[in-house]
């Protein structure tokens, strides 16, 4: 399976592997208890280690007692720390966390954090909806998962959250689970299947499968009859999936106190509820289907959090429609009623005055003169609000409201006034509201403060990016910016594959008439291709493929004027052997990858593609001797190095090259490379006296001089490190998704360079949308690269064919394009006419 899309799933042959379990399908197996234990023990020992500020230390304990690598031990240690930060401690057998949130729909998920496994979970999570359900006397989605429970509430469910864990007891938990059991999913299927084994309900009918669906009626007709004698059927399901009435967790927790039970009200989920919110089916533990589940109404962050002050210019028609769709139009009296509810006072509106007039004739609305020249409309319910914010308004008519009113303080007060106003507004600023309100600015100041940190308001420069600091309501402002990102992904329908490669061969200046010139021309094909190990063979032709009437000479200018250098970025797989054991395999061929790079931009290039890897170390001969003196004297020609090691120059040439195929030496200029190849070709070719003498030449002498390849980290931010890799990504290909890496050598996980780019969508600097068709996963792209696709699929198809070297970056066949890959070699081509490769080429591969 490849692709889900909305009424087609995309397939391909599996070759003849066996079938697995459909995802959507089937009840998943439960954790054992001892996983549950490690996990528990993981996650305490890590939230120590965060808890002192020592993530390296935890990364460094994962690592040795876990036995993963360097990138899986990073995720696991930012993903716990995220979830610390939340929620302040970090769940495990000894603290079970209790967090309640918002959904968009005004309602309220209950998430408990449970690391005991599915068994227990489900138990919990059955148990409490029942209670729920009696106490409410409504009934609860719920779900369970290995790591948590939840509970779906709506908004008329309001208690406080450190009653839960009261909720169950040992003495009633099992009455309460049995009641549960009755209405559970589990139950009728589980019910079902021991009357098939009974053969009460039979599977074959007269030679033929009795379907589903008859087996279904008939089960639930015989489940009507026996009521309540269930006893027996209960105790074989209870034990299946779900363990609670043995458990101790109940006891301990309850009863005991062994278990510490923390309550949190959280502003959004945090990371470690993402699991529960967006559980697959079989975690359900009520019937109602995946596209009704209230979770699915909860927005949670994808990816790293973005700062509301991080995000991009949002479109101004963007905030006009949101400002026009939440403006309040009241058609009738009862409507503007509710409206003034909502806004505590309001400034007169010629338009409604005979509405108003209504209300006040029945006496639910007053006038409050709180100064000479402002009056505000409001609602009796709101009357003592007003009188609290405004103690010298003059109200008339003298209504009041039959209910005696609940005290509130000024602030309460005028946050709440804020809080209408925002709701009905898009971004403001304190004078905005302030002008609205009527209250002073620095009354607002505080209000919005206040409403900030509950998490209902954002500040930030919304409409003008050096315009004032404005304010807006959380869910306003999450619509403005999806509409100002929907607009954006509207503009470019998708390509095919076909034009995708059209677009790239123009992007990469290889289409006729699309052609790089001169020097600088030489410099931004570089820029553009930096950090892709080609075969050394191959790069002075994938420069003459992109730049007009290229000259090696303007390369040799580029790397000896410093602004370019070029080395093997890759460690070399198998380089720990000795040099006296391979001599000619560890000297470089013309397929010996390099890669070229802007000299300042090497270093997180080299971190970018080893990571924590560094290459192998020569043993004892004369490339350990040629190293030694280089790191003594720093960079030196090839004849220092002849005097200094007291070798043989053909000797200084080997060990030099065998430093080169390592990645741990460049020299000055790219003429040692072509001299190289050179000198083995004439190797190869010793019958022709010419070839001879080219080859008598030192290419390490012709080379300036020698200095090593510094792999220092660049930074120890690894988001930083991310985006620069994005950031050339998006250069190189102009629009990025997984498929297109394919013969990328960078290590940073993709999952990294996502978040980068989700990022940098965020700021407005990059668009994500779909911009070729027939990819899954997300795809974003540069604007000017928006735009060429635009043209290119404008472009009608003239049959023009452009052919490149099978090593050259644009060899996409059978990654971007159907069909079978053509091996990356120098000595092959690839032909594309109108974007796709000729028969000749399919054949070749």
């Amino acid at each position: 399976m490849r692709r889900v899309e909305p009424g087609t799933v995309r397939v391909v042959d599996a070759q003849g592997a066996p079938p697995s379990v459909p995802f959507w399908l089937g009840e998943a197996a439960a954790r054992t208890e001892e996983l549950s234990t490690d996990v528990s023990d993981l996650r305490r020992t890590v939230g120590e280690h965060l808890a002192r500020e020592d993530a390296e230390g935890g990364r460094r304990w994962l690592e040795a007692e876990c036995g993963i690598d360097r990138a899986a031990s990073d995720t696991i240690v930012r993903y716990l720390g995220a979830g610390l930060t939340a929620l302040g401690v970090l769940p495990t057998k000894e603290t079970l966390v209790l967090e309640r949130f918002f959904d968009e729909a005004g309602g309220m998920q209950l998430v408990g954090h449970s690391p005991f496994g599915a068994r227990l979970n489900r138990g919990l999570g059955l148990a409490l909806r029942k209670r729920f359900c009696v106490t409410f006397d409504f009934e609860l989605q719920a779900a369970a998962s290995d790591n948590a429970f939840l509970l779906s509430l709506g908004p008329q469910h309001s208690f406080p959250l450190d009653r839960v864990p009261k909720f169950l007891t040992s003495r009633t938990v099992e009455d309460v689970l049995r009641q549960a059991l009755l209405t559970s999913p589990l139950f009728a299927a589980r019910w079902r299947w021991n009357l098939n084994r009974a053969l009460a309900v039979l599977r074959m009918r007269g030679g033929r499968k009795n379907p589903p669906a008859i087996q279904r009626m008939e089960s639930d007709d015989l489940l009507a009859a026996v009521f309540p004698t269930l006893a027996a059927c209960q105790e074989n399901v209870a034990p299946g999936p779900i363990d609670i009435p043995d458990h101790p967790l109940v006891r301990e927790t309850v009863e005991a106190g062994r278990v510490q039970v923390v309550v949190r009200d959280t502003v959004e989920p945090s990371v470690l509820a993402h699991e529960i919110l967006n559980g697959q089916p079989f975690t359900f533990l009520d019937d109602a289907p995946l596209e009704e589940r209230r979770s699915r109404n909860v927005q949670v962050r994808r990816g790293l959090p973005v700062e509301a002050r991080d995000l991009g210019r949002l479109d101004p028609a963007a905030i006009e429609r949101v400002r026009e769709e939440v403006q309040p139009d009241p058609r009738d009296a009862d409507e503007l009623h509710d409206v003034l509810l909502t806004v505590t006072g309001l400034r007169p509106v010629e338009e409604w005055r005979s509405w108003f007039d209504e209300l006040v004739e029945e006496r639910r609305a007053v006038v409050a003169r709180v100064a000479p020249d402002l009056d505000l409309w409001c609602v009796v319910e709101r009357r003592p609000a007003v009188e609290v914010l405004f103690p010298e308004a003059a109200i008339a008519p003298d209504h009041r409201t039959p209910v005696a009113p609940a005290p509130m303080d000024r602030d309460s007060a005028a946050a709440e006034m804020v809080r209408g106003h925002l709701e009905f507004r898009g971004p403001s600023t304190v004078a905005d509201l302030a002008h609205a309100t009527g209250l002073a600015a620095a009354d607002v100041a505080i209000a919005v403060a206040r409403l900030e940190g509950t998490g209902f308001a954002f500040r930030g420069h919304f409409t003008a990016p050096d315009g004032p600091e404005e304010f807006c309501a959380r869910r306003l402002l999450a619509r403005i910016h999806h509409y100002t990102r929907a607009r954006l992904r509207r503009e470019i329908e998708p390509v095919t594959a076909r034009d995708f490669m059209r677009f790239l061969l123009r992007w990469q200046h290889v289409a006729p008439g699309t052609k790089r010139e001169g020097r600088l021309g030489v410099l931004s094909v570089v820029e553009q291709l930096q950090g892709f190990e080609l075969a050394a063979g191959a790069w002075e032709r994938v420069l003459w493929r992109r730049v007009e009437a290229f000259q090696p000479e303007w390369l040799d200018d580029l790397c000896l004027s410093g602004d370019v250098t070029w080395g093997r970025l890759t460690v070399r797989a198998g380089g720990e052997e000795e040099e006296p054991a391979r001599r000619s395999g560890m000297t470089p061929s013309r397929a010996t990858p390099i890669a070229m790079a802007i000299r300042e931009d090497l270093p997180w290039l080299l971190q970018a593609t080893r990571g924590d890897r560094t290459p192998a170390e020569p043993g004892p001969g004369r490339t350990r001797d040629v190293l030694d003196a280089l790191r003594s004297h720093g960079a030196l020609f090839a004849a220092d190095l002849a005097r200094m090691t007291r070798r043989l120059p053909g000797e200084v040439d080997e060990a030099l090259w065998d430093a080169v195929s390592r990645g741990l030496v460049t020299s000055d200029g790219f003429d040692a490379v072509r001299t190289l190849l050179a000198q083995r070709l004439a190797a190869r070719v010793a019958y022709r006296p010419r070839l001879r003498q080219a080859g008598s030449r030192s290419a390490a002498r012709s080379a300036g001089r020698w200095s090593l390849i510094e792999a220092k980290p660049a930074t120890e931010d690894a988001d930083e490190l991310a985006e620069a890799l994005a950031e050339q990504l998006l250069a190189r290909w102009g629009v990025v998704f997984r498929d297109l890496l394919a013969r990328e050598t960078f290590t940073v996980p993709w999952r990294e360079v996502l978040w980068a780019l989700r990022r940098m969508e965020a700021r407005g600097t990059i668009r994500g949308g779909r911009f070729v068709n027939g990819f899954s996963g997300e795809q974003y792209a540069l604007p000017e690269a928006v735009d060429a696709l635009r043209a290119v699929r404008k472009q009608e198809r003239s049959g023009e064919t452009v052919t490149v070297s099978a090593a050259d970056p644009l060899n996409l066949a059978g990654i971007v394009l159907p069909g079978p890959r053509v091996p990356a070699l120098a000595a092959n081509s690839v032909t594309y006419v109108d974007g796709v490769p000729d028969d000749a080429t399919r054949a070749l591969a």
